[in-house]
């Protein structure tokens, strides 16, 4: 949102209060305030009538300091709030005579004692940002409507990113974006899981801890500012110093929650009935054992919207016309060898039995003269359960418990943007303008903590659509509703890659394109990137996504690269195992692995799975690639071929590869089987050596076994703890079998 016109003047009807000279500062053991009026105090009568702006200092954590700011103090706080991770922590208090210095760990804030508004924060003794003299304001409109807001200074040559999945351009920079949840597919501003938190290229990141609309102006109110403002008299953000990416994402995760541990088998390949596709146990059957016949690893099978009866969604009952013994037909479907998902939502159709339930017992969203809350949007007059009644929450979730025991595995979170703000009240008496965004975080807390309880800590895993802060704790989320072009597949992944910066440490897409049917060379080149995103999923929406139904060759690349995948499980159980501890996203913009590169920070069009293996997806028909290579000598991993960087490079592949390249030093795990994701990885794992440079030592984790790579001279040695196990060593061609967990090779 905009309050100026130009440098100059302000919008009609809009009245800004800037903070503007300092008249007192005040600290006690938990944080400092600093009072501003909003005009120079040239005595006792401009104390007059004349506003005072306050701001609060504090340290959740170290090298994190929250700003509140403050006009009018006497408002009710109606909640939500996001949850906020602190960590015992004692600021330091500094005063001279002209400023005063508030320290968190390893970041500090600096601000004059007296005289014009000036934050600097500091980190390392390197300037980071500042709020200046004209950044805080306290502002209404002609509405009469009040708003707070801050700008904090963007450095020469500095780059902005995340704030959710956003599927336009991946630096923010020039853009304006409103964090509301809405459902508008992947070609348009609108974005399902909008995280009011941005990370730079700087040092820094920064949480606005509001779950309502936060509108940022990204050096587009003022070039050389990022602005972001709330509705209401209160503005929370914390300045968060790295000062690397993976710093700031490590410690914006342990602020607003970690993303959990997801089972193994989450990693293999899902394929879906699709949306609006007719299908029965036969047609299922036929999928699930046409891939085994395929020799295609299927792990997951999802059953889409129609395994309930058509207006009654949801009532989570399985239609009988189609599945008339659901708990006999998932028996015979599990005896395959998959695990089961079904779709849902948190909408209540009007013909759903449920909806008389929950609103006789008042489980469903009210309006505010007491009548439940319905729309025809999606499904014929549904109600919206309202999770801040703890009643509704567990009503909900043990509606869902039935279909655990009725043998489904998983459940697809579908929807949880469209919610009402105007008319309605909430069991708790929650903000409505709150609860906009941060009602997927309950629907979603409410699935997760089910299948946590019902099938334990690292076996709970979803296919979340909708998000917002703190939602990177319930994990899987995918890219919502793309077209079946190559320039949504772009859009997909630049959305994954502000997801990535936004806290997120799993994420996938719909292979092939939701809307349409994509021709046989979108679906391939598409396999190829999905099968080696952090999660894949095989869906459309009005046609089927097996692969045969496209070409043989179809087959062919969903074969190979699903069964790549699988010799990747060891790496990538790691790699999960790394985002759940630290924060660190499986799939990982180039700027989180290289962020002195000046080139690899603005490239969108390819990432890193993990810290190893650069992914760059091929966009066109005819196999043409241009991608960036950063510096060093990179390996194919498919072929062994060499490319030197830093340098752009333009190659053409077909459809059986892609540009997939082997980082310098690395000591890759390589599994024994590619059948499937659940097997002991390292039982026979081939540690595969990658340009270890001479004095090197690599540590290497598969599992609970670990191993340590050396190169001494000309020769490469590795050992191993915590396994009995057999494993090998290789280098180029050359594979050496350990002998009492020990192997080593000549190197040249």
């Amino acid at each position: 949102m905009k309050f100026t016109d130009g440098y100059w003047q302000t919008l009609p009807g809009v009245e800004i209060l800037k903070a503007r000279d300092i008249e007192q500062i005040t600290d006690d053991a938990d944080g400092l305030t600093v009072y501003a009026a909003t005009a120079p105090l040239t005595g006792r009568g401009a104390t007059l009538n004349r506003p005072v702006i306050a701001t609060t200092l504090s340290s959740p954590a170290p090298d994190v300091i929250g700003v509140t700011i403050e006009h009018f103090t006497g408002g009710r706080d109606r909640g939500p709030d996001f949850m906020i991770n602190t960590t015992a922590t004692r600021p330091q208090v500094d005063r001279a005579d002209d400023r005063v210095s508030f320290r968190s760990g390893a970041l500090r804030a600096e601000i004059p004692t007296a005289g014009p508004w000036r934050l600097d924060f500091i980190g390392d003794d390197q300037l980071l940002t500042s709020s200046t003299a004209d950044s805080i304001g306290v502002i209404t409109d002609d509405e009469d409507r009040h708003f707070v807001r801050e700008q904090l200074t963007i450095g020469v040559g500095e780059h902005v990113y995340g704030l959710g999945e956003r599927f336009g351009a991946f630096i923010k920079n020039g853009q304006a974006v409103d964090i509301w949840n809405a459902d508008g597919g992947t070609n348009t501003e609108q974005a399902y899981k909008n995280v009011p938190f941005y990370l730079t290229d700087g040092g820094y990141g920064v949480f606005v801890a509001h779950p309502e609309r936060v509108s940022f102006e990204i050096g587009t109110e003022v070039t050389s500012r990022t602005q972001f403002s709330v509705e209401g008299q209160r503005l929370t953000y914390y300045l968060i110093y790295g000062p690397t990416p993976k710093q700031i994402l490590s410690k914006y995760t342990a602020l607003t929650g970690r993303p959990a541990a997801v089972p193994d088998w989450s990693y293999g390949l899902w394929l879906s009935t699709s949306f609006t596709t007719g299908y029965d146990e036969q047609t299922v059957s036929s999928f699930i054992d046409g891939m085994a016949g395929r020799d295609i690893p299927l792990s997951v099978f999802h059953f889409d919207c129609f395994w309930m009866r058509q207006f009654h969604w949801c009532d989570f009952v399985w239609d009988p016309a189609m599945f008339p013994d659901p708990e006999a037909m998932l028996d015979r479907l599990k005896a395959k060898g998959v695990r089961i998902c079904v779709w849902i939502n948190p909408y209540i159709a009007q013909r759903s039995a449920l909806f008389a339930e929950g609103e006789q017992l008042g489980y469903l969203v009210r309006t505010t003269d007491g009548g439940v809350w319905q729309t025809d949007l999606w499904q014929a007059g549904m109600g919206l359960v309202d999770f801040t009644n703890p009643d509704a929450y567990a009503w909900y979730a043990g509606k869902l418990k039935a279909v655990l025991d009725q043998g489904v595995d998983c459940f697809k979170t579908d929807f949880g943007e469209r919610i009402p703000t105007d008319g309605v009240t909430w069991h708790d008496g929650s903000d409505p303008q709150r609860m906009h965004n941060y009602y997927a975080q309950l629907y979603n807390q409410c699935v997760f903590d089910l299948l946590r309880r019902e099938r334990g800590d690292g076996e709970a895993v979803l296919f979340a659509r909708s998000a917002t802060a703190g939602g990177q704790q319930f994990p899987v989320h995918w890219g919502g509703d793309c077209e079946s072009t190559f320039t949504a597949m772009a859009e997909s992944l630049r959305g994954g890659l502000s997801l990535a910066l936004s806290g997120f440490g799993y994420w996938s897409h719909d292979i092939g394109g939701f809307e349409g049917t994509p021709d046989p060379a979108i679906f391939k080149r598409w396999v190829a990137f999905g099968l080696l995103s952090s999660h894949s999923r095989l869906h459309g929406s009005s046609s089927y996504r097996v692969p045969w139904a496209f070409d043989d060759e179809a087959v062919e690349v969903t074969r190979t690269f699903a069964r790549l995948k699988m010799r990747l499980l060891g790496y990538l159980s790691e790699l999960g195992r790394i985002a759940h501890t630290e924060g660190i996203p499986v799939m990982r913009p180039m700027l989180l692995e290289f962020p002195e590169d000046r080139t690899a920070v603005a490239v969108d069009t390819q990432f890193l799975l993990g810290d190893r293996l650069l992914v760059a997806p091929i966009f066109r028909a005819d196999g043409r690639a241009t991608f960036y290579v950063p510096d060093g000598t990179w390996t194919h991993l498919l072929t062994g071929k060499q490319l030197s960087g830093p340098y752009w490079y333009t190659e053409t592949y077909d459809f059986g590869s892609l540009p997939l390249f082997v980082r310098p030093g690395t000591v890759l795990p390589w599994g024994t089987r590619d059948d499937g994701p659940e097997y002991d990885h390292a039982d026979g794992v081939t540690l595969r050596a990658f340009e270890v440079d001479r004095g090197t030592e690599i540590a290497v984790r598969v599992g609970d076994a670990s191993y340590v790579v050396r190169r001494s001279g000309n020769t490469l040695t590795a050992t191993a703890e915590g396994t009995d196990k057999p494993w090998r060593l290789q280098v180029g061609d050359r594979i050496a079998a350990a002998v009492d967990n020990r192997a080593e090779l000549p190197v040249s």
